[in-house]
């Protein structure tokens, strides 16, 4: 692994570390300064945003219970929107002779799972009796990822920020699985941990493309007498909590 390689890895260790990791529970309902929020229209208004029924959802559960497992959920589909927009622009710019096959193919796999994701929390969220997030730049605001910085960048750079997404998801939806389990909010454990396991598995396949070994490398390897021995990127502790 050069050195350069060794400090994108670096970078997205040091992201990850860094991550807050925080739900936004204190926005709910119409917020003035967030986009997509203006109340000058002449639509009928039944619920506001981020909000949950009183009562009629159909759904056992205490008000407060749905309330906070559906932001959170609705969290979840803003930060999935941001993935599915940057997968997308990947899946349009990929480039070379190991990667605009391949990579083409296995980002339409990773976007049509992640278009899935969205719907079934969605889904969720409204069975709670909530309002999903939709306005675009609303979802930017609310989510935990943000996408990366317009333009055109390595396939490499493309993969690690893809990666770095994919571990934010799985720890924040890990979290929230941990939190359901104790409000006894079982449907929404079912929904989650379907999701993660899916999601788990789009990182590894982004991880096991991003490995020390191919076709080129491996020969650079020998010829520079490093016996092609596999790099050891370990993910950060919390991440695997």
């Amino acid at each position: 692994m050069t050195p350069k390689m060794q400090d994108g890895f670096t970078k997205t260790m040091s992201n990850l570390e860094s991550f807050p990791g925080r739900f936004n529970l204190d926005k709910s309902g119409f917020n003035p300064n967030m986009p997509g929020h203006s109340t000058e229209h002449e639509m009928i208004l039944r619920q506001q945003p981020r909000t949950v029924k009183q009562v009629g959802s159909g759904i056992g559960l205490p008000f407060e219970v749905r309330k906070e497992m559906a932001l959170m959920l609705d969290d979840h589909q803003c930060a999935l929107h941001v993935a599915l927009h940057q997968y997308a622009k990947h899946h349009w710019l990929t480039e070379g002779a190991e990667s605009f096959h391949s990579l083409h193919h296995l980002l339409d796999e990773h976007i049509d799972k992640t278009q899935k994701h969205i719907d079934m929390i969605g889904e969720r969220v409204a069975r709670l009796g909530g309002v999903p997030t939709a306005h675009l730049v609303t979802q930017h605001e609310l989510s935990y990822i943000k996408h990366e910085v317009e333009g055109r960048y390595t396939m490499r750079d493309f993969l690690r920020n893809d990666l770095e997404h994919e571990l934010k998801l799985q720890e924040m939806i890990r979290k929230q699985i941990k939190r359901a389990h104790e409000l006894g909010d079982y449907g929404t454990v079912e929904v989650l941990e379907e999701v993660l396991k899916d999601r788990e598995d789009l990182g590894y396949h982004l991880y096991s493309v991003l490995e020390d070994d191919s076709l080129v490398r491996g020969m650079q390897h020998m010829l520079q007498g490093q016996d092609d021995m596999a790099g050891d990127r370990p993910m950060p502790p919390h991440s695997l909590q």
